[in-house]
């Protein structure tokens, strides 16, 4: 069994290279002795790299992401850096795509202590994952939309029946696990089948891999509809499966009903590869700053801890992962820290600190 494990680590621009080094600590303590090690090499990337050498994605830090057992990932972007076409560097989206990693999975859970944005008592038992197809859809046009002069613009969504097929199969498989642990064990297709050929495609091939696991429950919701239902009722979701410029969008949604981006962790998962990041960016309007909140960070990194687990059959990485959530937990639900974006004054130094004290 592997107990030695390579970690490729982009910290990025902005506050993701805060963030990250308020991580590489927790995951030390947690790995000490603990029935595995972990090596963390950190490599260039993002929009300030850009601007200085003309590369977003350098071939060596591409090579040393492949290679990797894992990759954990800060934040890359600046707004007034941009190619030529006017798009924000995102080499994350490039990873996406050389990498295949077409599973965007993005947990929404309610930590104990942060007040939920919704009033309802039941707003303390969301725990749901929305698993965002990250290949193909709309953001297959990425690079590839057509300007007619000032006239008009296109992009072309794209729905192919391998990548929808991969992502349903492993929004099923989650809800599976999910399900052995107590959840509902229910899978949601998230579309616009009503209207769009590529989207009653998606939904015919989510009916057709609904038939291989009888024992989830499987059932749609238009995608205005699920807006409009994760105000009113998120508790109602289990998992939730959807194309990639929807779950861009609800993800964020869902992170706001449990405090926001700082506190909401995600995985960008393929075959071969996983990449571990917070969904929040690089923040300039705080970079630089101690304000930025490292909570999805830490959660991130645990979610990467399962992965290998899961990859690897080596528990201990999962017992690790498991060390990281509870003490996330226990900090929030003690009052001890109160990050700026809900109302406190505790930054990321102060947050790191409170985390690594309960490891």
């Amino acid at each position: 069994m592997k107990t030695s494990y390579d970690i490729c680590v982009l910290p990025g621009d902005g506050i993701g290279v805060e963030v990250i080094d308020a991580t590489l600590p927790l995951l030390e303590r947690v790995s000490r002795g603990a029935g595995f090690s972990l090596r963390f090499k950190s490599h260039p990337a993002g929009a300030m790299h850009f601007k200085a050498t003309g590369q977003a994605l350098p071939d060596a830090t591409f090579e040393a992401a492949r290679t990797a057992d894992a990759i954990l990932f800060g934040a890359m972007g600046w707004p007034e850096i941009r190619y030529p076409d006017g798009t924000e560097i995102a080499p994350q989206l490039d990873l996406r795509f050389r990498l295949e990693l077409f599973a965007g999975v993005r947990p929404a859970r309610a930590i104990p202590g942060v007040a939920p944005v919704l009033a309802d008592p039941r707003a303390r038992d969301i725990d749901l994952v929305l698993i965002r197809e990250s290949t193909e859809g709309l953001f297959a046009s990425r690079g590839k939309g057509v300007l007619d002069g000032e006239r008009e613009a296109r992009d072309t969504m794209v729905i192919t029946r391998k990548g929808s097929e991969r992502v349903h199969e492993f929004a099923f498989r989650l809800a599976e696990r999910r399900k052995a642990r107590g959840r509902p064990g229910r899978v949601t297709c998230v579309d616009k089948a009503n209207v769009f050929v590529s989207m009653a495609f998606f939904r015919k091939v989510f009916d057709e891999v609904a038939k291989r696991h009888p024992k989830v429950a499987a059932s749609h919701h238009y995608v205005d509809a699920t807006a409009l239902d994760l105000v009113r009722k998120p508790w109602m979701f289990d998992v939730m499966v959807t194309e990639n410029m929807f779950g861009d969008i609800l993800s964020d949604q869902a992170a706001a009903l449990i405090g926001g981006m700082g506190m909401a962790p995600s995985g960008d998962v393929g075959d071969d590869h996983g990449l571990f990041q917070p969904c929040h960016g690089s923040a300039p309007d705080i970079a630089g700053q101690g304000k930025a909140n490292p909570t999805a960070t830490f959660l991130s990194a645990a979610m990467m801890l399962d992965w290998l687990a899961e990859r690897s059959g080596n528990e201990a990485l999962a017992a690790a992962a498991a060390k990281i959530e509870r003490a996330v937990d226990a900090v929030f639900a003690s009052g001890r820290v109160r990050p700026h974006e809900l109302g406190g004054k505790d930054g990321t130094a102060a947050i790191r600190h409170a985390v690594l004290s309960n490891l």
